[in-house]
Parts: C-alpha cells; structure tokens; sequence
C-alpha cells in the first residue's frame, strides 16, 4: 500500500493519502484548502486515481480542500451523516466500509469533539485516523460544535482504546513535531485520559480547560460546510 503523511504548518493538520499499489485507486483524509496544488501534484505525479475524499470531521481551524479536489479529478466527498457538511457524496455510519483497491477503511463513529466526529481503521487494524478525537498525548476540545466530554470519553476509552495495542494513531493535529504514537502508548502515557483516568477524572480536566476558539472558527465552519467550495470558482490551469 502507499501512504503519505502530509502536513501543514500553519494549521498544523495532518493530511493522509492511502493507495493500493496494484489498482492505483487511492483516498485522502482531511485536506487543508492552501495545500491544494501540493495534493493535486502526488497524486498526478504517483499515477493514481483518487476515490475520494474524507473527512474525518468539520474542522474549525481550516479549510478542507475536498471541494478543490473533487472539481479536479471528480472524486467524491464523504463524511458522517451528523458532520453538518452540506455537499457529501457519500454520509457515513458506524460500520462502513470505504473501499479503495484490495484494501479498505472502515468507519467507527468517535463523537465528543463534534456530533459528526469519526475515525477510520485500515482493515488489518494496524493504522486508525482519529481526526480530533484522539491526538498524540492529548484530544479534541469539547467546549463548541456540539462537543461532550462524556462521548468523547467513552469515544476513546470504549472504542479506540479496545483496538490493539500496536495500532498506529494518526491524528488530524499536532503541534509538538509528532507524527504518530500507538493506541499502546496512549491507554498508558496520555495524560487526558490513559493510566487510570476515569470518565470523572476526564470530564473534570475537559470542561475546566478554557481555550480561546480557534482563530479561523468563523471562517472555516461556513466553509467547511460547503466542503471548502469557493464562492468564486477558480479557473483550471491551462
């Protein structure tokens, strides 16, 4: 399989590309707007044909590029049907299978951040894309978008938590210079909610934690409803 870890400084988002080398059909997860003509690029330059676009939730501190990407290429956009996202080809629920070649993601729902929060597990259970509900030593805020520090609790503790220990998590953010850690790592070393943290412990810790909103929240969740469509259509290359 090819994969990629993508990343952009200025949100500091993590962006995935997974393909299967045989068929060369391919998906991304959580585009960034600015990264557009980096993203179109690997997958012109790898030869692949991309299936489509996910989201792992509706963020609030960028905009997606899905939009751009399906304009270029005709792919399709995908996300939980509670994401609040408008232009969704596909709405996603627990237990979906997105297909891309001979391998395939499947979708566990992983509300707490937002409503419409989910994850996504390669199928032999060795990668998970938590968005914003697990980070590397930390996890998504609660204090907007229909957050709940209870369901994120139990997102992460009852579902996460009980995939194995060596499963690779792949955040949507992280602003420390870490790329990944392990759901190992985490249920032990995450000081939010690993060790022995209990749900009373977590909740307490999340709704005393007063972060300011994020900078582009009244930019990015207008737009990221509308999948990141521009309202002025650019024009392709010639």
């Amino acid at each position: 399989m090819i994969f990629k870890q993508l990343f952009d400084q200025t949100s500091g988002t993590f962006s995935y590309l997974l393909a299967d080398e045989d068929t060369c059909e391919a998906v991304v997860i959580d585009l960034v707007y600015e990264q557009h003509d980096r993203d179109l690029a690997l997958i012109r330059e790898l030869g692949l044909n991309l299936c489509v676009c996910l989201e792992t939730h509706c963020h609030a501190d960028h905009v997606t590029g899905a939009w751009l990407l399906k304009n270029r290429l005709d792919c399709k956009i995908a996300a939980s049907a509670h994401s609040g996202i408008d232009i969704l080809d596909k709405e996603l629920i627990d237990g979906d299978s997105i297909k891309f070649g001979n391998h395939a993601l499947t979708v566990l729902e992983t509300p707490g951040h937002t409503d419409g929060c989910i994850s996504f597990l390669l199928d032999d259970e060795t990668m998970v894309f938590t968005g914003d509900t697990l980070l590397i030593r930390g996890c998504g805020r609660t204090d907007f978008q229909q957050g709940s520090a209870n369901k994120l609790y139990q997102s992460i503790h009852d579902k996460l938590f009980a995939l194995p220990d060596g499963c690779i998590v792949y955040p949507a953010h992280d602003y420390t210079g870490r790329n990944a850690s392990t759901i190992g790592e985490e249920k032990i070393h995450n000081p939010r909610i690993g060790g022995q943290a209990n749900e009373n412990d977590f909740v307490g810790f999340m709704e005393n934690m007063q972060l300011p909103h994020p900078r582009k929240l009244e930019i990015a969740v207008p737009a990221n409803i509308k999948g990141g469509k521009p309202e002025i259509i650019p024009s392709p290359p010639k």
